[in-house]
């Protein structure tokens, strides 16, 4: 899984807009809160609102608002909005790798690395995030990480 400079900063604003839920908060703010450039984060914010994760308010009060509540955003959602496929291989989905002869089962591996994948990030909401003591250096199931 590659994350990009795009994803990093679409999760970014999501927490800091779901952190003054339900209040909106305006492009700007979020920009100089989360360090993103303005014009690249206008671009998220839009693909966002067109996932249907933020809604977006006109006029002097306006802004960006969570569509639902952190808790039923993960931070999956927000990534295959801004990305697309969470895992690729040689540019396209995971689920569409084919391989024959003695590389037959590679495309079985890449499967389990999309479906490890997607456990992670669709078990951790952005009130998860918010939390104090969330999943931040935590494992699978809450436990601490493995250090090898």
């Amino acid at each position: 899984m590659y994350v990009s400079a795009r994803s990093d900063y679409a999760v970014r604003a999501m927490l800091a807009v779901a952190q003054r839920h339900p209040e909106v908060v305006k492009a700007a703010a979020l920009a100089a809160s989360q360090d993103i450039p303005y014009s690249f984060l206008q671009g998220i914010l839009l693909d966002l609102r067109r996932a249907g994760l933020l809604h977006s308010l006109r006029g002097a009060d306006g802004g960006y608002a969570l569509t639902r509540a952190p808790e039923q955003i993960t931070v999956g959602d927000v990534l295959r909005a801004t990305g697309g496929a969470l895992t690729t291989v040689r540019g396209a989905p995971a689920e569409v790798a084919t391989y024959h002869g003695v590389a037959a089962g590679l495309g079985e591996v890449w499967l389990s690395v999309h479906r490890a994948i997607e456990g992670v990030v669709d078990q951790a909401s952005l009130a998860d995030l918010l939390a104090p003591g969330g999943p931040a250096g935590r494992g699978a199931a809450g436990r601490p990480p493995r250090v090898a």
